[in-house]
């Protein structure tokens, strides 16, 4: 098989700036529909542009809402972290029993005597494990 060096080098960078334009064109729809301040209209009219004329229309959208779409996506990012934390501090605070001491126990212990659902024995035998431990 007859395939130069530079021809394979040649091949690589162009499929490589393929997958790049890919990712570019993707990540600027992604953005139009993504951004809630931009009307309906604002959005068919840079989707329809995107498409119908690809390299222009992400040019002139990087051009004009550009700095925009980085502040965008930061604010997201920041958003999705913030939610996060969230959730786990939310999460963690949940399976934690708040602390219950003694004082607490023996008055639980000594209802359940009162209401006959233990008998005297098991109420001095739990007494002695709550006030051991």
């Amino acid at each position: 098989m007859d395939y130069p060096l530079l021809n394979t080098f040649w091949t690589i960078m162009w499929v490589f700036l393929w997958v790049l334009w890919f990712m570019l064109l993707f990540r600027i729809i992604g953005d139009i529909f993504r951004d809630d301040g931009m009307s309906g209209w604002g959005k068919a009219g840079w989707t329809a542009f995107v498409v119908l004329l690809p390299f222009l229309g992400c040019f002139v959208y990087l051009i004009a809402r550009g700095k925009e779409m980085g502040m965008r996506e930061t604010q997201r990012a920041r958003s999705n972290e913030r939610e996060f934390q969230e959730y786990i501090r939310a999460a963690a605070t949940a399976n934690e029993q708040p602390p219950t001491g003694h004082a607490d126990q023996l008055a639980k212990l000594a209802d359940l005597k009162d209401r006959g659902a233990i008998t005297p024995e098991e109420y001095a035998r739990a007494k002695e494990k709550v006030l051991s431990g």
